[in-house]
């Protein structure tokens, strides 16, 4: 039986050359020996839209996917705040199965709680809101009717406008809440929660009184590329 490999916080766009290297020596290489590869969110830096596979550089992406399955290796999509509106075109295209954004799997025995990390920063109450908009069936449909290029614009104008308010934030209202991971891990009833999101790559100990569970926080790639690797005896960071 082979390893289960996770990662997240990739933000994949045209000018990230030295992630796209180290996201290709990953799928040539690490990949590979796994079993299944769980993706937990912002694979790309932004999705507007599954047509997007009509774009050659995120085609060459989906492509590069693709040739994973078809060694045999599992492939898990969870949406991340970057690319929420990737769809069933993009997953069928990769052979990936699409994950709810609360999600529990079974990992060699035990259940592990598997999330993109966004729903736990609670204390951000002005993403929140966006969130909740933005996950709309409402706005998403308004959304994905303009056309391509549109989107595009309006996608490069939103993330100027997210990253500009995050410099005026202080830096605990942008990581998970602690009290909502402790709410969660006992409302799902586990004793592990793999998460991204923060970029804020540990190991976590969370006390849950009669329990202590374990919240490993995956790295993103801006330097190197690095996930979470899980056998049958062993759970630990791993860089690829």
């Amino acid at each position: 039986m082979g390893c289960t490999l996770f990662i997240s916080d990739l933000h994949l766009n045209e000018g990230c050359v030295e992630v796209l290297d180290a996201l290709n020596r990953f799928l040539d290489g690490p990949a590979r020996e796994a079993c299944a590869l769980y993706i937990l969110g912002d694979l790309f830096e932004y999705w507007v839209g599954d047509d997007m596979l009509t774009l050659p550089f995120y085609l060459s992406i989906a492509d590069r996917f693709r040739a994973l399955c078809e060694t045999g290796v599992k492939l898990y999509f969870q949406h991340g705040n970057r690319d929420f509106l990737i769809g069933t075109q993009f997953a069928s295209y990769c052979g990936m199965d699409l994950l709810p954004e609360i999600h529990v799997v079974d990992l060699y025995g035990r259940r592990v709680l598997l999330m993109h990390g966004d729903l736990l920063c609670t204390t951000d109450i002005e993403y929140q809101k966006a969130r909740v908009l933005l996950r709309s069936p409402a706005w998403q449909a308004m959304f994905l009717d303009k056309p391509l290029n549109q989107r595009l614009i309006e996608a490069g104008a939103l993330r100027q406008k997210s990253e500009a308010a995050k410099k005026m934030k202080a830096m605990d209202i942008m990581d998970v809440h602690p009290p909502e991971v402790e709410r969660i891990l006992m409302e799902q009833g586990v004793t592990c929660l793999i998460h991204g999101h923060t970029h804020r790559k540990k190991h976590h100990a969370v006390d849950l009184g009669m329990n202590v569970a374990d919240r490993w926080v995956l790295p993103d790639w801006s330097s190197v590329g690095g996930g979470l690797r899980v056998d049958s005896g062993h759970m630990g960071f791993v860089d690829f």
